[in-house]
């Protein structure tokens, strides 16, 4: 077979909507950043490994800063989305609710390597960074009020401030393990200890 009807029998490649397309290049550029490190992570590189002209990836991201800062978003809420929905969808009790949150909770936001520590460092000093992080703070409150909705006795505002104060104390928590200052153990425990206070019952709107 000569090359030119080597060429001619290639099929051609399916044509993705843009959302579907969007997805596939950040799938592509968590694998590079886990495969090659987050140095080789360009918009050209990404549209070798994706298979596609350059002009696609510049029309999705068109810098490299909106590549990392959109693929830090995008792990970040698939694993909390994910997390969310078997803790909603699978039944458990409260105190396996609780300990479940606590232990997940603590050991993801400690987490010092990975594809979302290792986007998350290339931006370090970003703008863009402080306030995607601020968004996936949001969307980890969201996730809180959905797992944790069915055992609370609160109002739905007040109850959503606490899952406020929650989230801010284990980020808390997870900065004291990653320095040393307690035990994966003790930041596991304190975090649970917490979650459970706020779910007693609260007469007249007040802490017991």
């Amino acid at each position: 077979m000569t090359a030119s009807k080597a060429i001619a029998a290639k099929p051609p490649q399916r044509r993705l909507r843009k959302e579907d397309r969007r997805r596939q290049l950040l799938e592509t550029a968590r694998l590079i950043v886990r495969e090659e490190g987050v140095d080789r992570l360009t918009l050209g590189h990404l549209a070798d490994r994706a298979d596609i002209s350059k002009p696609v990836v510049y029309d999705h991201f068109e810098t490299r800063s909106k590549l990392l800062i959109e693929l830090y978003r995008h792990i970040d809420v698939e694993r909390v989305d994910t997390f969310r929905d078997a803790m909603v969808r699978d039944k458990r009790s409260l105190d396996e609710t609780v300990r479940l949150l606590a232990t997940t909770y603590i050991d993801c936001a400690a987490e010092t390597d990975g594809e979302f520590q290792a986007v998350g460092a290339a931006l370090t000093g970003s703008g863009d960074k402080t306030a995607v992080f601020h968004e996936l703070l949001d969307n980890c409150v969201r996730m809180f009020i959905s797992v944790l909705g069915p055992h609370a006795s609160a109002s739905h505002a007040e109850f959503e401030r606490c899952c406020v104060g929650l989230v801010g104390a284990g980020e808390a928590l997870s900065a004291l393990l990653v320095r040393r200052s307690c035990s994966r153990g003790e930041a596991i425990e304190t975090f649970a200890q917490l979650i459970g206070g706020i779910l007693g019952p609260h007469p007249n709107s007040r802490w017991p």
